[in-house]
């Protein structure tokens, strides 16, 4: 008897996925909900766990496919895989490259020493926070290799060796502000051996902290419970994800293999009988500079503007239709997918062009019209919510605009993106109902007057022509600056993208 592995609900505004990779092979044995595969959609990435215990007896969907909620994606069948000897295979592989580097001539002797030093981070930035290193002291590392990566405002900079060489010092420490120009580290250039530096031990405490990290992704949240939960730490467990990030199967597997938390913390906490033990086990844990840029800018903007959230409901029904009708060609001729952000996207612009209120804010004693439209487009990441900018949205096709976002959440994700790409916007996109909001009031992304929610699609009854039916209906919510937008002005402009989204041709026709 075997079970099928499926694709789960992804969303209800979410049809379809791109299947990232496996952790898992055919013959493997899995427990019963531990993740076999890594999903990704337009804004996030979905682990499948296993539905049954036993052995994958068959992968129907390779990396790299497009499935559909609900496509077979593989089989389980009964019985014990050989997941145990496929998990020792590429631990021998990763420990046979060790002695290759070592075996390689040492030539570091003698060659100049580089800073590396904060690069320039835009010009309304002046100082960064070190995140994590990528190497320690003594590695060899290329030119241009990332070696520590950057905390701003805004993004995740990492720096790179300015040569390829050895790692001599690291002048700062993880958690440490310095401005642009700073010296980072040094490099001495020429070829050096990895592994023969790596056994002289951590030259310096200040090194010691990245190579306990498997990867420079910080581990998924499911893996960070297990870990929790199995008193284990990062650095007990490899990473197979993207960069390395540790993922919950990397977990099991590392557990499998006999890592081992320490047993005396958790009798102690469970007993807990006074708050200072209940303080014993909370873990107190440094804001990142983006999380604390977040909760200042959205608490400034909630006491500067005159803030006012109005709703409206959309019936999805035409824009589904359309997308379904057309989505495969659309993509083979543009390579890219048709999604609801592109229209969203073109009806906020025929909207902003009708309400122009909606595009201005507040300078000084000033109104300012914004005659260009700017959307930023808020994405969600591991370290907080970002908001890249589709510049000038209005001369972009819709294929333009699924590219230019979906590159934009890939990049969040990979914490890639620029600081340019996310400046000037002047009208803000979020979409809660990829986590499965049906309404909610957004805030503002100060200096904007107003920022468009959009929620779940959800199979709601509604009176058509003096009849009920059921029908893909959507929640809109704007949230505005009523210094700036009156409310009839933001009530127009739902109404403007209702129009436009329950009747697509108008945005075709202009209007």
């Amino acid at each position: 008897m075997s079970t099928e592995i499926r694709v789960p609900t992804l969303g209800e505004s979410v049809t379809e996925a791109t299947v990232a990779q496996w952790y898992k092979s055919e013959g493997d044995s899995v427990s019963a909900d531990e993740p076999l595969l890594e999903l990704e959609t337009d804004k996030v990435s979905v682990e499948v766990p296993a539905p049954a215990a036993g052995k994958i007896t068959e992968i129907t969907a390779k990396p790299g496919e497009t499935v559909e909620v609900g496509a077979l994606l593989g089989q389980i069948g009964e019985g014990a895989g050989n997941s145990t000897q496929k998990a020792d295979a590429p631990k021998a592989e990763a420990k046979s490259e060790a002695p290759a580097k070592a075996d390689a001539p040492a030539k570091s002797a003698g060659g100049d020493v580089q800073d590396v030093t904060v690069p320039a981070l835009g010009e309304s930035v002046t100082e960064a926070t070190v995140g994590q290193f990528m190497k320690k002291v003594g590695d060899s590392v290329a030119a241009d290799e990332a070696i520590v990566e950057l905390e701003t405002d805004k993004v995740s900079v990492e720096v790179p060796s300015p040569v390829a060489g050895v790692i001599k010092s690291f002048e700062v420490a993880e958690g440490d502000t310095i401005g642009v120009g700073a010296v980072i580290a040094k490099v001495e250039a020429g070829a050096g051996g990895a592994a023969q530096d790596t056994d002289k031990g951590g030259a310096t405490t200040k090194s010691a902290a990245p190579a306990e990290s498997s990867g420079d992704m910080p581990a998924a949240p499911s893996a960070q419970k297990a870990m929790k939960e199995a008193g284990i730490s990062a650095s007990q467990v490899e990473g197979t994800g993207k960069r390395g990030q540790v993922l919950k199967g990397d977990v099991i597997a590392a557990l499998e293999k006999g890592a081992t938390g320490s047993s005396a913390e958790a009798p102690a906490a469970k007993r807990a009988p006074s708050g200072e033990d209940d303080a014993a086990r909370e873990e107190r844990v440094p804001m990142s500079r983006l999380r604390r840029t977040i909760a200042k800018r959205l608490k400034d903007a909630q006491n500067t503007a005159a803030m006012l959230t109005t709703f409206n409901d959309v019936d999805m029904t035409a824009v589904m239709d359309l997308r379904k009708q057309y989505k495969d060609v659309f993509e083979k001729k543009h390579g890219t997918k048709l999604g609801f952000m592109a229209f969203f996207s073109k009806a906020c612009v025929q909207a902003l062009r009708d309400v122009p209120a909606v595009n201005a804010e507040i300078d000084g004693n000033d109104l300012v019209y914004k005659n260009y439209y700017h959307l930023g487009i808020a994405v969600g990441t591991d370290k907080g919510l970002v908001v890249p900018v589709v510049r000038d949205a209005d001369e972009l096709s819709f294929a333009d605009i699924e590219k230019t976002i979906s590159g934009f959440g890939r990049r969040a994700r990979d914490g890639q993106l620029k600081l340019e790409e996310m400046q000037g916007g002047t009208f803000t996109i979020t979409n809660g109902g990829i986590y499965g909001s049906l309404m909610s009031t957004p805030i503002l992304n100060a200096p904007q007057s107003g920022i468009l929610g959009m929620h779940r699609i959800e199979q709601r009854p509604v009176a058509i022509n003096g009849e009920v039916k059921i029908r893909p209906m959507m929640y809109l919510a704007l949230s505005y600056d009523h210094r700036v937008v009156d409310g009839k002005e933001a009530v127009t402009f739902l109404v403007r993208i209702k129009e436009a989204i329950e009747d697509p041709q108008r945005l075709l026709l202009d209007l």
